[in-house]
């Protein structure tokens, strides 16, 4: 039985955040840059560099509870933006979790005995949630908070600052502390909101002028016709093998990459819980060693990734700085759990894959 594919989310930058919300309207929010925002009985991250012990910058928030689940969570990755940091691998990356009940505690545990008895309707938690929403009897998958439409002949040009109106959390999405309330000697990134996307809209919009502007840089130095194989692959009648036998088997994880990001190359986050990454780079031992939960010992799954379109929207607040990358795969507990009372964020795990030639993604601007 062929396995189910799980869906995607894609994450855009959106319009820039102003003033200094508090509360859900904070925390509620998934963003890019600013400071992080901490739910109301866990306190938020301050990691320091395992490399040269400065403060870690954020890079992105994300709002992600999970259906059926009675918590409030929230996601944070950060990374050192001092030179030469951000390719250090673990020591200059990390990830957290932070969770709260989002009803009281006896309602909390009454919701989750009916989750156990008859499992809860995707609905029951958040609006738009049938469109992660499945007719077989497998486990719910989470849902992102931002509503979006699944008109695909609108999709690409939608206004996403005009369809936040729209929202109905649209007070949560202002979520980042303006700047200026900031020690001028935190590391920041100026805030953007992030808006969602279903991958399944762009489907009808591949455009493949930035992909082929990308993959000439790779050809210089590899010697392949990508853009040949980019447009023969995506035509009705690609050949397959053709691609298979071409390519060298270092190069094809590169392709693939390539390929599926060409529909809306100003992604920068995907976003599949339980879902499959997509590599930069071949996979190495790490994805088939991933640590366990530090907390309850169980495994972790993949979560969602930073793509390289990231990097240039990461604008530098003060201190002048910067981060490079490929892609970041970040994993989580399976469980997602939560000990009772618990006010401290749980570190979660991340891979870095840099850009392969080291200069295709790092001049580049997407937006």
């Amino acid at each position: 039985m062929a396995a189910v594919l799980k869906p995607v989310l894609l994450g855009l930058r959106d319009a820039p955040v102003h003033g200094s919300p508090t509360g859900p309207d904070a925390w509620t929010a998934s963003k890019l840059g600013g400071i992080p925002d901490a739910l109301p009985t866990v306190a938020a991250p301050r990691p320091v560099c395992q490399r040269c012990g400065q403060p870690l910058a954020l890079i992105v928030q994300v709002y992600c509870p999970l259906e059926g689940s009675p918590f409030h969570r929230l996601l944070h990755v950060f990374a050192c933006a001092c030179p030469g940091c951000s390719t250090g691998g673990a020591r200059s990356w990390k990830v957290f979790r932070s969770q709260c009940l989002q009803v009281p505690e006896r309602e909390a545990q009454d919701a989750q005995v009916k989750t156990q008895e008859n499992s809860l309707a995707a609905e029951d938690w958040c609006e738009g949630a049938d469109d992660w929403g499945s007719d077989t009897e497998e486990a719910p998958s989470p849902q992102l908070t931002l509503d979006f439409g699944n008109d695909a002949s609108s999709a690409k040009d939608v206004d996403w600052t005009a369809r936040l109106q729209d929202l109905r959390l649209q007070d949560a999405v202002l979520g980042a502390a303006h700047p200026t309330a900031l020690s001028p000697g935190l590391p920041l990134f100026l805030p953007y909101y992030i808006c969602v996307a279903d991958e399944d809209e762009y489907i009808d919009f591949v455009n493949l002028d930035h992909a082929h502007s990308l993959l000439r840089d790779y050809q210089q130095r590899e010697g392949i016709a990508m853009d040949q194989l980019l447009s023969r692959s995506l035509s009705n009648d690609g050949d397959e093998k053709y691609e298979k036998t071409v390519i060298k088997s270092g190069d094809q994880t590169f392709y693939k990459f390539m390929k599926r990001i060409a529909a809306c190359q100003e992604q920068i986050l995907r976003y599949s819980w339980s879902g499959e990454p997509l590599f930069l780079t071949c996979p190495t031992s790490e994805v088939t060693e991933l640590p366990a939960c530090s907390q309850c010992g169980g495994r972790r799954i993949f979560e969602f990734q930073l793509m390289p379109a990231l990097v240039s929207m990461l604008k530098s607040a003060n201190l002048g700085l910067s981060v490079e990358f490929g892609t970041i795969l970040v994993y989580t507990c399976e469980k997602s759990c939560w000990p009772p009372n618990h006010q401290i964020p749980m570190e979660e795990f991340c891979i870095i894959q840099e850009d392969p030639d080291e200069l295709l993604f790092k001049s580049t601007s997407f937006y």
